[in-house]
């Protein structure tokens, strides 16, 4: 095994955006690659991380960005701020991460046929929402995702497969909002599954979340099993023909 990581510049438009990526240089040929989308607070070394340990899973990691070069939130303010415009403009949101996703395609080492879609927090929104545009990808995996569908695609085209990780007491996705995705899912015709923890609330897989004031705790075993599932969920959709 020999996993090399590096940044590449991508665009959307006129904005200048940095991604992250990692595989293994062991590995000959093209193979599959997921997409990371990081949390409101822009790309960071949780998403660097998890493309390192993808690619030491035989795929490429994938980190990309939503926010531009050089930007991340430094506060929860900060964080808010720079997450905001995304939430109020869903077609804006959906345009940036179809950006990296043409994006990833150019790598020589991926497979264009082969790609998933994983997001954490805010960025299980963007990569559902990916998978809402109709994006022609195998899988979209949210990890304690925010749900709620978007007014510009009401009647989406889904081809993806659908995996949403969720924390049953998570204050920011309530109960009756992933009964309204399952239900979103269910009429688009989709294959999705729905994984909840109990007794788990937001940001259950990073470990430094820790104010249960804001309804965001690190879990050990629900980070543990949604990280299974996760790998589960990509050998099926990605390395079994």
């Amino acid at each position: 095994m020999a996993i090399v990581s590096n940044t590449v510049d991508y665009l959307d438009d006129e904005v200048p955006l940095e991604a992250f990526f990692a595989y293994d240089d062991a590995l000959e040929g093209q193979r599959p690659a997921v997409l990371i989308c990081h949390a409101w607070g822009g790309r960071d070394e949780f998403v660097a991380e998890k493309a390192q340990k993808l690619a030491e899973s035989g795929y490429v990691g994938f980190a990309l960005d939503m926010y531009g070069k050089g930007i991340k939130g430094r506060n929860p303010e900060h964080n808010a701020k720079l997450m905001q415009p995304f939430m109020d403009d869903r077609a804006m949101l959906q345009k940036r991460i179809q950006a990296a996703l043409y994006a990833v395609k150019l790598l020589p080492w991926v497979d264009d046929k082969k790609i998933a879609a994983i997001g954490f927090c805010f960025g299980g929104l963007c990569v559902l929402d990916l998978a809402r545009t109709g994006a022609d990808i195998q899988g979209v995996i949210s990890f304690h995702g925010l749900l709620g569908a978007p007014a510009n695609l009401p009647k989406p085209r889904i081809k993806a497969r659908i995996l949403a990780l969720h924390g049953h007491d998570d204050p920011m996705v309530p109960v009756e909002q992933v009964v309204a995705f399952e239900q979103e899912m269910t009429t688009a015709g989709v294959d999705w599954q729905v994984h909840v923890y109990g007794n788990t609330v937001h940001a259950f897989t990073n470990p430094i979340a820790n104010d249960p004031g804001f309804g965001t705790v690190y879990d050990a075993n629900a980070d543990r099993r949604s990280w299974q599932s996760l790998m589960a969920f990509l050998q099926e959709i990605l390395t079994q023909p």
